[in-house]
């Protein structure tokens, strides 16, 4: 089936896509989801491109028109969701006012954005602790630029402008960390719509940040 009717059947919309282009990328955005929704109860090395292109209704050959591999659609995955999310919590800390103010914001916006992309984080949380490969190294590249453009900003407040390049990427790894603890919190054992489970999440979410700030005055960086 071509691409054209393959983007048709998704969208479910039988009138023909603006451009070539416009189909190119309505198909690739279909795999990107078929893969997705295939993902909610396995790991990705037990996903195939044939049950990928099968759910979309496009030959298999009609895959690499898009990706050249499983794994670069696998990467494709891990950044919709991780590049959003840097975005959204760079925005949420554009005003370093207080630690406070960065901390509510950060935490908001990570409950916000891991509630309204769930499955793109499960795979994220799966894949990042028991996955293999390009898939795995992407996540960590993804969590290594969070954590880099997190020390930038950190170094904006007064009292840790004299702390050096290496405490204060000390410093963004834990918060990174505590935050992927939030969201693992947010993806297990909690039942869809409890929203009094959800603000403990939250509240938890904040003491733990709040921990690793208050160390901040305290702290000596020795050799």
């Amino acid at each position: 089936m071509a691409d054209s009717a393959a983007a048709s059947t998704v969208t479910g919309v039988t009138a023909e896509p603006v451009s070539r282009q416009e189909r190119k990328q309505r198909t690739r955005q279909a795999l990107l989801d078929a893969a997705l929704e295939l993902l909610a109860d396995r790991g990705f090395g037990n996903l195939s491109l044939r049950e990928v292109t099968k759910r979309v209704g496009i030959v298999p050959t009609a895959f690499y028109r898009h990706f050249t591999s499983m794994d670069e659609l696998g990467v494709a995955l891990v950044e919709e969701a991780m590049r959003t999310l840097r975005r959204m919590i760079r925005a949420a800390r554009s005003d370093p006012a207080s630690s406070h103010h960065l901390i509510r914001a950060s935490v908001r916006t990570l409950y916000e954005h891991v509630r309204g992309n769930e499955d793109h984080f499960r795979f994220v949380i799966r894949e990042r602790y028991s996955g293999t490969g390009p898939v795995s190294r992407a996540i960590g590249v993804e969590l290594r630029l969070f954590s880099s453009e997190l020390a930038i900003d950190l170094a904006r407040f007064e009292y840790l402008r004299e702390w050096s390049t290496e405490d204060l990427h000390m410093m963004a790894d834990l918060i990174v960390t505590a935050m992927l603890a939030t969201v693992t919190d947010l993806l297990e054992g909690v039942r869809p719509g409890d929203a009094e489970a959800d603000e403990r999440i939250v509240s938890i979410a904040r003491k733990r940040l709040r921990l690793i700030v208050l160390g901040v005055p305290s702290w000596r960086s020795t050799v």
